[in-house]
């Protein structure tokens, strides 16, 4: 057969194969195009044929300050807004004492301890029963509005080592509490809060946006679809949400207005998928920090870009986790020993594409990280030395 007729015959047998997928012929037995058979993508658990080196890191180089965790949370919530004093506890201190001895976690901060006797029970059983252990701060009372400064001033009184603004002030508090428009982050009403933290050196931990991807359609584009899926209220698409950018613009006027004051911006700034904002506003607001709670996955997946913010803003990055106690519908902030290896693994080596939760699928979206390698001096500041500072703690 010349070159011609290989042509021709291949030709043909294209062709006859093109008209039956046409005409809609059945595919065989057993064929991997059998769409009934379709893998559900809740299903896919893939398993990584890469082979590298793996850095088990089971305590850290240098004792460590969590200053982002919740040990206590709100009894009684209404449509996002705690309209109660009293406190629930996720675990006892013997039992985080247990995980922190092992992890070389010299304290927890609570960050979210409440407010009135609620605040005053936390300082109690945590702070002042194992001294140094952990700190606790308070939140607002947001049902007194213009009564904030004193509020804080007694807080501060009863052992609050600063204050936790959680996304409640920009995404659920409406103008009635729990009902009416939403309230914005740089309402006026605040002010005098914002200065008596100034005033009183309390430092603000400030959450008040989530993952960009939480401001867009759940659809197939969005890249946190699964973990949208598995928690729908945790979307603000849509309705009179603001959009990130409007939060953090907000927020931006907040600490602009406010100067004596000192913001942890946590979650990297509210905006670890941008490190170049976040590194924008370190170099236009001096009394800004941020923390890295449940961020490293998005850290870890630019890790030259991660590691040149690290490099330039080591004096203020705060180690942080989320760690929640019993959290097990969130792995990523799950208090375990695994949660701690796993940021530990990230800051001290160059381990490449692990995991940045302990759970089967990842839980954030579907990637991998890399490790960091940060040097002892930077990795002195970030476990410990920025938070003593923050916090006016001794190390």
């Amino acid at each position: 057969m010349n070159r011609r007729q290989l042509l021709y015959s291949t030709g043909l047998t294209m062709m006859s194969g093109t008209m039956a997928r046409a005409t809609g012929a059945a595919p065989s037995a057993g064929s991997t195009n059998d769409r009934s058979q379709a893998l559900r993508l809740a299903d896919y658990e893939p398993t990584s044929m890469l082979q590298v080196k793996e850095t088990p890191v089971a305590r850290a180089r240098f004792p460590v300050i969590d200053v982002h965790t919740h040990i206590s949370i709100p009894a009684h919530l209404e449509n996002g807004v705690a309209i109660a004093p009293e406190r629930q506890y996720l675990a006892g201190p013997e039992e985080l004492l247990s995980v922190m001895d092992r992890k070389n976690i010299r304290s927890m901060v609570n960050l979210t301890g409440g407010f009135d006797h609620g605040l005053t029970e936390s300082v109690k059983r945590y702070d002042r029963a194992h001294p140094d252990r952990f700190y606790t701060l308070t939140e607002p009372s947001y049902p007194l509005f213009l009564k904030q400064a004193d509020a804080i001033e007694q807080a501060h009184k009863n052992g609050a080592r600063g204050l936790k603004i959680m996304k409640t002030l920009g995404l659920y508090l409406r103008s009635n509490i729990t009902s009416g428009t939403l309230v914005q982050i740089d309402d006026p009403r605040f002010d005098s809060m914002w200065d008596a933290c100034g005033q009183l050196n309390m430092p603000v931990a400030i959450h008040v946006s989530d993952p960009v991807a939480f401001f867009m359609p759940t659809d197939r584009f969005n890249e946190r679809y699964e973990e949208l899926s598995n928690h729908p209220d945790w979307s603000f698409h849509g309705g009179d949400f603001p959009s990130n950018a409007e939060l953090l613009q907000a927020r931006n006027r907040v600490i602009a207005r406010h100067p004596k004051t000192r913001f942890i911006v946590l979650h990297v700034g509210n905006f670890a998928e941008n490190l170049g904002n976040v590194a924008e506003n370190l170099d236009r607001f001096s009394n800004m920090t941020v923390d890295i709670a449940a961020r490293v996955g998005e850290l870890g997946r630019q890790p030259r870009t991660a590691r040149a913010f690290f490099d330039k803003y080591q004096d203020r990055v705060l180690f942080g986790t989320d760690a929640t106690p019993h959290g097990d519908d969130v792995p990523q902030q799950n208090f375990t020993d695994k949660l701690y290896e796993i940021y530990y693994r990230f800051l001290e080596t160059d381990d490449e594409y692990f995991d940045y939760a302990p759970a089967s699928v990842p839980p954030q979206g579907r990637w991998r990280i890399y490790g960091i390698n940060l040097p002892e001096s930077i990795l002195r500041k970030v476990y410990n030395q920025n938070a003593a500072r923050e916090l006016h703690l001794s190390v």
